[in-house]
């Protein structure tokens, strides 16, 4: 044997495993189930090969042709059936916006799917959800589509808000069983928009608001017929905020305009000069009403993220970091656009009478009552308060969805005492919406077709868990059920569950006999009540 030879067969001899000790062999392993038997190695369930997979799908339709998350969905104000969606193109950081008009009447007919189906491919003979085409495509973004609105009130124009600063008018012409859409303008006055809300007063029609994220806010009126080469107009531009603008309401008569931000601000703006005309504006002041941290009773700390206003106009309630949320008085306006102003001019300019002088005419609505009072500071929840609504008259209940997963429902009445605390309406999923049925179908107040009663007490929400849900306030909660939360209906369909395919909006009509979602799955789904 060689040198060399030996040198490999030594080397070959070193890299010889280690042998178990005799006594070693011989040593018990502790191990077993619970019983000290032996676990096979192929000890699964013999029924895991057979396990069948179950899916839960309760919709009625489905959109799936957008091909990221759908961010933003709006309803047509006097055909429901109508929806827009938008999101992006693709899940690039670049990726242009992109979205849709969807008409969920043709699902009509169709029978409500199973609270659960197979998906074995024998079950393919059981109802399946209709898919839904596009009536148009929403293009010309080169960021995702935040933001989506009809204006009010007859819905004469579709508005898409992007990423990109962008906003984008389109016209909407319904008749003779056809719907068209026609490109009207564009505007880009700020870096990225973050919401936009349609003014509610009918003096006021097509007119649109709308937060970015430089804190900026902005007032628009949409009227080709006036200036065909300069179809959106700005009415007003405000720069109170310091950070973002997460958020804005207006009142329901169109006067006033709250907003919100990540500064812990809260704005009211007098947009159209019907409070200054009263003399309630401070000489030179942009807001009505401007409410900071600067105040430590109104200091939230990590921003304000909602807002509300109550029915009347007099309430506004904001919702921010930490669970807090607080409500501050607003004047009463309503009957001072009729009394003060016409054909939308401001009372200003008609040469209102000031403060106090309108009292001596009777009018009862005229006498500005106090405002910017701190009714309540509310910190029932946890984390943020992602979603606020107040319930239609005759309720008076303010209603909050928070990032814990939590809805929390107060009594306006009772000195904001908490009504109800439903403490995993979403699991540990953010609740991203809430908001109330309006009114109650025809099919269920033995009225006339088409005309409703109000729907009292019912109300719908969504979240990170990918379901919406809807409860009933009246429901007694039986303390040795927690089962028993009040919910009376449920819809499932998107993946959610902390796989990407929460529900990040939706829209219910009136009624809400009809929930149409944005998942963000991707997914357009709606589902029937």
């Amino acid at each position: 044997m060689s040198h060399n030879e030996r040198d490999m067969h030594d080397e070959a001899d070193d890299s010889e495993p280690e042998m178990l000790a005799a006594d070693d062999a011989l040593e018990e392993i502790e191990g077993g189930d619970a019983d000290g038997d032996d676990v096979a190695m192929d000890s699964g369930d013999e029924n895991d090969d057979n396990e069948e997979l179950v899916l839960v799908n309760d919709s009625i339709a489905y959109f799936d042709q957008h091909k990221d998350s759908v961010f933003a969905i709006a309803q047509h104000p006097k055909f429901p059936a109508l929806v827009a969606t938008g999101g992006s193109e693709g899940d690039a950081d670049n990726a242009p916006g992109k979205g849709y008009v969807i008409d969920t009447s043709a699902a009509a007919d169709r029978p409500l799917l199973p609270a659960s189906y197979s998906s074995d491919p024998s079950a393919a003979s059981q109802p399946q959800s209709t898919e839904l085409t596009p009536l148009f495509a929403i293009d010309g973004h080169t960021d995702s589509i935040n933001a989506l609105a009809f204006t009010l009130p007859n819905g004469d124009f579709l508005v898409s808000g992007g990423l990109d600063g962008r906003m984008r008018v389109y016209g909407v012409a319904i008749g003779g069983g056809r719907v068209d859409f026609k490109f009207v303008g564009e505007s880009q006055e700020v870096p990225e928009i973050n919401w936009l809300a349609p003014c509610p007063g009918r003096d006021y029609p097509n007119t649109i608001a709308l937060g970015a994220s430089d804190g900026s806010v902005w007032v628009l009126s949409i009227d080709p017929s006036a200036d065909a080469a300069n179809p959106i107009q700005i009415v007003q531009s405000f720069f109170g905020h310091t950070a973002a603008c997460t958020a804005g309401t207006w009142t329901a008569d169109g006067n006033l305009l709250a907003t919100v931000s990540e500064d812990s601000s809260l704005q009211v703006w007098d947009v159209w000069g019907v409070a200054a005309g009263r003399g309630l504006v401070p000489g030179g002041a942009q807001a009505l009403l401007s409410m900071t941290g600067d105040d430590q009773r109104f200091e939230v700390p990590g921003g304000l993220y909602s807002v509300a206003v109550s029915p009347g106009g007099t309430l506004v309630a904001v919702g921010g970091a930490g669970g807090v949320i607080k409500v501050v008085t607003l004047p009463r306006l309503t009957g001072a656009q009729a009394a003060g102003t016409a054909g939308g001019k401001s009372a200003k300019q008609k040469g209102a009478a000031p403060r106090g002088a309108a009292a001596s005419s009777g009018s009862a609505a005229a006498e500005p009552a106090a405002f910017g009072t701190i009714l309540a500071s509310l910190e029932v929840q946890s984390d943020g308060v992602e979603t606020l609504a107040f319930a239609p008259p005759p309720l008076t209940l303010l209603a909050a969805g928070s990032v814990d997963g939590s809805i929390a429902v107060f009594d306006v009445t009772r000195s904001f005492a908490l009504r109800r605390h439903i403490q995993k309406a979403h699991e540990d999923f953010s609740v991203v919406k809430v908001e109330w049925v309006k009114s109650a179908p025809a099919s269920l107040t033995g009225g006339a077709a088409g005309v409703g009663g109000p729907a009292q007490w019912l109300l719908t929400s969504s979240g990170m868990d990918g379901v919406v849900r809807r409860w009933d306030l009246r429901k007694n909660v039986v303390p040795d059920k927690p089962g028993d939360n009040g919910m009376v209906k449920e819809w499932r369909g998107h993946r959610g569950d902390g796989e990407g395919g929460g529900v990040l909006g939706f829209v219910q009509g009136d009624t809400g006999e009809r929930v149409v979602t944005a998942g963000d799955d991707g997914v357009v789904l709606v589902f029937e009540a």
